[in-house]
């Protein structure tokens, strides 16, 4: 007999994305209220790391850091001190100064534009966490030079469902599944009468990046449905369901996956496709993988250290997974014609 009530689902529109929360207990009214302190908990980061909102520390710091040092709270002190160790460990894949080369690309509120040379190089010259200085004891940041501007798309998504994620736990949940969108998914506890959760990254379709008919991001399987599933269910721009073949599926318990992928926002030039990742080394669009998924207990550094996964393509599977004990990951390419897939820890499907 299942004792277990219904599943409570919350969901909420925030960073431009859809954030979605399950999850499992016997106290749907404490549940639901659990879940609405957890979003809200993802609108108040959205209103300190937005880059397009005014009032946002992240707009205050860009327009003033570069004249004067200027101090932040110190949860954002922490989280800045945070993705510079992230830079240093990528060697410069993972860099929240990326803003410029974003702009220059024309992906920052737009769709993308193919940008001059000279361009690329000027916005090259204010990108380096080497540029931003931070002060510990006054929780102070400082940029050494005009033009320097942070961007946290890379973990804001992540950092939120963290946090969020510990808002749950510190109200007593302990079964329950959230996401931001195909990009990052956390799990708490497990699911009533099964290990873990079931998490599957959709295949994409046999093009080359950045083209129409790609699937998209993690999928969560109700219970154990993955098991006996191969493909995922995808929702359309038309509304309808599709079903796209697995490219894997992750069984989550207390951990993180992060999925990123060089579709989305894109736009073609010639025979090519041009990407919203840069890569912060080069100032080019990241053309080494398709897609990248890392799997470890926070979803700020999974978040972070997948787009750094994308940026360094295949040869940085093992720099990744070095990085932290147990960490599982996986990197999809293009390679003459047909996708290929190496993983660390995850099982792959593509046949």
């Amino acid at each position: 007999m299942n004792t277990h009530s219904e599943p409570v689902t919350l969901a909420r529109q925030a960073m431009a994305t859809r954030f979605e929360i399950v999850l499992h207990g016997h106290n749907p009214v404490a549940l639901r209220a659990a879940g609405e302190e957890a979003l809200d908990e993802i609108d108040r980061v959205e209103s300190q790391l937005s880059l397009y909102r005014n009032t946002s520390e992240i707009a205050h710091l860009n327009a003033r850091a570069a004249r004067e040092p200027v101090r932040v709270s110190p949860a954002l002190f922490r989280l800045l001190e945070q993705a510079r160790r992230l830079s240093a460990q990528t060697n410069g894949a993972f860099d929240i100064t990326i803003a410029p080369l974003v702009r220059c690309w024309g992906f920052m509120g737009g769709i993308g534009q193919m940008p001059t040379p000279e361009a690329v190089a000027q916005a090259r010259q204010s990108v380096g966490m080497n540029l931003v200085e931070l002060e510990p004891e006054n929780f102070t940041v400082r940029f050494l030079r005009e033009g320097v501007m942070l961007d946290l798309g890379a973990l804001g998504k992540g950092y939120a469902i963290e946090r969020a994620a510990e808002i749950l736990r510190q109200d007593g949940v302990n079964s329950a599944i959230l996401h931001g969108g195909t990009s990052t998914v956390h799990a708490i506890g497990h699911p009533p009468g099964v290990a873990a959760w079931q998490v599957a990254i959709a295949r994409p379709a046999e093009n080359p990046p950045g083209l129409s008919g790609v699937a998209q991001g993690p999928t969560c399987f109700p219970a154990a449905a993955a098991q006996e599933s191969s493909t995922a269910s995808q929702t359309n721009q038309d509304g309808r369901q599709t079903h796209s073949p697995l490219l894997a599926v992750a069984p989550l318990r207390d951990e993180s996956l992060s999925v990123s992928a060089v579709w989305g926002r894109c736009f073609q030039s010639g025979d090519r496709a041009y990407g919203h990742v840069i890569d912060p080394r080069t100032g080019q669009p990241a053309s080494d993988a398709l897609l990248a998924a890392v799997i470890l207990p926070s979803a700020t550094e999974t978040d972070a250290l997948s787009t750094a996964l994308l940026t360094l393509g295949p040869a940085g599977l093992g720099q990744i997974a070095g990085l932290r004990a147990g960490t599982r990951c996986l990197v999809l390419s293009h390679r003459e014609g047909q996708l290929e897939a190496q993983a660390i820890g995850l099982e792959c499907l593509l046949s």
